[in-house]
């Protein structure tokens, strides 16, 4: 039997505080450490009443909250297989993620209730949904009420080597999302030598920006919290709240996509001199590139000294770093490996490329990497090389062995921090009546590093217009999926093979790049 790190931490500095929920209606939830340990027990004797055991896939879904983190503790404390939901789905890809990943259980924010209210008869496979900060949907349970009644007491917890412990759902090149499964066989000293290298300790203060559904945001944050940090959360992004944030609390560490901070420095100079950041300590700056201009739109306001960028991937974890003495001086570059990983760039051939500034695929080794995709081995099998395994991004490294990410093999934006593939919007857009071929890429965006592009061939005479093809998309897929910009073609390029030629169609809107990813 194995003592369970929250519990641990609780033992030790029950009276500090874990979690502070601030809310936007001025509503300020807290709980110390030993609370968070409380409700988590209580929340997980409630499900494993319920039926919930190790093992057992279960789906949690809300915007950042103390439920939320509550809730991972307690699937982490049963052994059951958490799966984030992302709420911003429409109800078509929601219903897919829940049936394909096997899931029994759902606990869920209010504000989600009727969304799986209008997909229950396509999710036959749950069993019980439990609904938090407000009333339940029809044959939904109170959460509130179940913790209330269920026991304090600790879980008896158990490590159980190669057991998996979580399942990220990714979109797929092949359109439609797959699930990342992840068993709890990561090297703790690995992950101890890398938080040490950048000074992430128990004093720190960590508030996520963005969504915990979001790997990055969340790994960080379950690792502050069992290290004994205080986490604030902010409910949904907004520029100057997550200043006010910072200032109150006087928070020194956070996880971000570029397109948050780029927000927070375009603001007013006069609403940023209100507010007191000095307290920033580690800023892990990762979700997608951050350009050189926001790199020093970013040490204008913040401590150069914070800023740290890695590149990894829900699949690989973090695999490289690029410290802060180097954030202005190797710009474009994603830093080198960080303790326990190797990387290696594969050319065509399949050779190991040795010398710098050739391209190459980029593979990883390391305890860092996930298991498999459920229900689709052989796309794990497909990026697989031996022991080492990819996402299709290429790159090279320089004559110090720094690296730069320049191009990716497979056909995935970037947008926001958020990974798009094409093909599941394509597969949208070719289910109107009126679209006869479609074809979607990313292009530059100042606000987004990329955005949705998508050319459409429309049936001859049937008068498709944007704003018919908008509304068509925002039906069946989630908002940031949606193309932002859209042009009308006679026909699209292929390849004799039938593949679409789409560095041909990329081509007029990145030729003044110099790398083609953003």
């Amino acid at each position: 039997m194995d003592a369970d790190p929250l519990t641990l931490v609780a033992g030790m500095a029950g009276d500090k505080t874990a979690v502070i929920d601030d809310r936007p209606d001025g509503t300020v939830l807290t709980w110390t450490f030993a609370e968070l340990e409380e409700q988590s027990n209580r929340l997980g004797h409630a499900l494993q009443g319920l039926g919930l055991e190790r093992g057992t896939k279960a789906i949690w879904c809300g915007r950042n909250s103390q439920w939320i983190i509550a809730s991972m503790q307690a699937m982490r404390k049963i052994g059951a297989v958490a799966v984030p939901l992302n709420y911003r789905l429409s109800a078509e890809e929601a219903a897919y993620i829940i049936d394909n990943s096997d899931s029994e259980y759902i606990v869920a924010d209010a504000e989600f209730a009727p969304l799986l209210e209008e997909i229950r008869t396509d999710i036959p496979k749950i069993k019980a949904i439990l609904i938090y900060d407000g009333e339940p949907g029809k044959d939904m349970l109170n959460l509130h009420d179940l913790v209330e009644a269920a026991s304090p007491g600790t879980i008896p917890f158990e490590l159980v080597a190669g057991a998996p412990t979580s399942m990220i759902y990714t979109s797929g090149t092949t359109g439609r999302p797959k699930g990342a499964v992840r068993e709890n066989s990561g090297n703790p000293a690995q992950v101890n030598m890398w938080i040490a290298d950048i000074g992430y300790t128990p004093d720190d203060i960590y508030m996520p920006t963005g969504p915990l559904y979001h790997s990055g945001p969340a790994s960080f944050m379950a690792i502050g919290l069992l290290m004994g940090q205080t986490i604030v959360l902010q409910r949904h992004f907004e520029a100057e709240d997550w200043l006010r944030l910072w200032d109150k609390y006087k928070i020194t560490s956070t996880f971000s996509a570029p397109t948050p901070i780029r927000r927070i420095c375009n603001l007013d100079p006069e609403i940023l001199a209100k507010y007191d950041v000095s307290s920033m300590h580690v800023m892990i700056a990762n979700a997608a590139p951050w350009s050189y201009a926001l790199k020093k739109a970013y040490v204008e306001i913040f401590p150069q000294s914070s800023l740290y960028e890695v590149y990894g991937s829900t699949e690989l974890g973090v695999n490289t770093v690029l410290y802060p003495d180097y954030q202005l001086s190797k710009p474009g570059s994603c830093g080198k490996p960080v303790p326990g990983v190797e990387i290696f760039l594969i050319d065509e051939d399949r050779n190991v490329i040795t010398e710098p500034n050739v391209q190459g695929e980029l593979y990883v080794r390391g305890e860092t990497v996930f298991t498999t995709y459920h229900k689709a081995q052989e796309k794990f099998d497909e990026d697989s090389l031996g022991d080492m395994q990819t996402v299709g991004d290429i790159a090279y490294f320089d004559e110090e062995g720094f690296y730069y990410i320049c191009d990716r093999k497979k056909d995935m934006i970037i947008s926001g921090g958020m990974n798009i593939y094409p093909a599941e919007i394509e597969d949208a857009l070719e289910h109107h009546p009126d679209i006869l071929d479609a074809a979607v890429f990313g292009i530059p965006s100042e606000e987004w590093g990329e955005s949705v592009h998508a050319v459409v061939v429309p049936r001859p005479g049937a008068g498709l217009t944007e704003a018919t093809v908008d509304a068509f998309c925002r039906e069946h897929l989630a908002s940031y999926k949606i193309p932002r910009s859209l042009d009308f073609m006679e026909d699209i390029p292929r390849t004799g093979s039938g593949k679409i030629l789409k560095r041909v169609l990329r081509e007029p809107y990145w030729k003044d790049h110099n790398s083609q990813v953003l």
